[in-house]
C-alpha cells in the first residue's frame, strides 16, 4: 500500500529537534506519539505497532516511571482493559530467543527465576508464536542457567529446582518443550534449526546469538499483547543521527516482520 513512502501524523515539538542531541523538553512530545500509536492500533485503525528506539533517560527527566518502552506499552493495554504478559522475543534470521529475565544484573538473575515466571513467558511465547506467525505448535527449547545446564546439580542446581519443574508443568500443558539444555551447544545452525523458538534465562544468552548471527537484521518482537509491536533490536545510536551513515535494515525488518504478523493474525 505504501511503496513509495509511509504517511506522516504530525505531532509538535515543545522545542527544536537536533540530531544526536537529547532535550527533556521534548520528552512529552515522544510519550505523546506512543500514547496515539496505541491509541490507533487498539481501535484497529493500523494493524500493528513498530516502534523506534526511545532514550529512557530524557524520559525519566519528564516524569516516566516505567522501566522502559515495553512496560509501558503493556500499562497502556492494561489501561484499556487488555490482558498484557509481555514477552521480549528476539529475531534474527533462522533464530528466535526469548530472555525470561531481562534488564537486570546478572547477580540478580538466580533470584529473580522462578518456576511460574518461566510457565507464563513460555505460554505467552506459544500463544504469540500461534497467533502471529502461524505456528500451531512451536517447538520450544529451554537452555538452562549454569554451564552444561548444571550438570546434574554439580555446577548449580536451578536446573532441579526451577527450570525441570517448569518444564514438566508446561509438558502438562501440551506444549513441546525440551530442555533444560546447555547453551553452549545450542545456538550452531543444526541445533538451532530443531526448534521454533529458545528460551533463555538471562538477557546476553538470548541477544549474543541473535546479534552474532544478525545484527543488522535483528527485530525486537514483543509478543503478550493485544496487538502487534515489532521494533528495531538496536538503541538510539545518538552518535550516528544526522550522519547519513545509519543502517536502516534493522527497522525495515521490523516493519517487514509487523506486515508479516498481520497478515499471519489468528483472532
Amino acid at each position: 500500500m505504501f511503496a513509495d513512502g509511509l504517511p506522516v501524523l504530525a505531532h509538535p515539538l515543545s522545542a527544536q529537534s537536533l540530531p544526536g542531541m537529547l532535550d527533556a523538553a521534548n520528552a512529552p512530545s515522544v510519550i505523546a506519539s506512543i500514547d496515539k500509536a496505541v491509541e490507533l492500533v487498539l481501535a484497529g485503525e493500523a494493524c500493528g505497532l513498530v516502534t523506534n528506539p526511545i532514550q529512557k533517560e530524557t524520559l525519566y527527566q519528564a516524569g516516566f516511571r516505567h522501566q522502559g518502552h515495553t512496560d509501558y506499552l503493556a500499562h497502556l493495554a492494561r489501561v484499556a482493559g487488555h490482558k498484557a504478559e509481555p514477552v521480549m522475543m528476539l529475531v534474527a534470521p533462522g533464530l528466535r530467543t526469548v530472555p525470561v529475565t531481562v534488564h537486570i544484573a546478572l547477580k540478580a538473575v538466580p533470584a529473580a527465576l522462578s518456576a511460574d515466571l518461566i510457565i507464563r513467558q513460555a505460554v505467552a511465547t506459544a500463544e504469540g508464536l500461534s497467533r502471529w506467525f502461524g505456528i500451531a505448535r512451536p517447538r520450544i527449547g529451554i537452555t538452562g542457567l549454569n554451564p552444561h545446564a548444571g550438570e546434574n546439580g554439580t555446577m548449580g542446581d536451578e536446573e532441579i529446582t526451577i527450570i525441570g519443574p517448569a518444564i514438566t508443568a508446561l509438558r502438562a500443558r501440551g506444549l513441546d518443550v525440551l530442555g533444560p539444555l546447555s547453551a553452549d551447544t545450542l545456538f550452531h545452525e543444526e541445533a538451532r534449526a530443531g526448534f521454533d523458538v529458545i528460551l533463555c534465562m538471562y538477557h546476553d544468552q538470548a541477544l549474543i546469538p541473535v546479534k552474532t548471527i544478525g545484527f543488522h537484521e535483528g527485530v525486537n518482537c514483543t509478543l503478550g499483547l493485544p496487538f502487534i509491536r515489532t521494533s528495531p533490536d538496536h538503541g538510539t545510536a545518538l552518535s550516528l543521527a544526522g550522519t547519513g551513515k545509519a543502517n536502516p535494515l534493522s527497522l525495515i525488518s521490523a516493519i517487514r516482520m509487523a506486515a508479516g504478523m498481520a497478515r499471519n493474525a489468528v483472532s
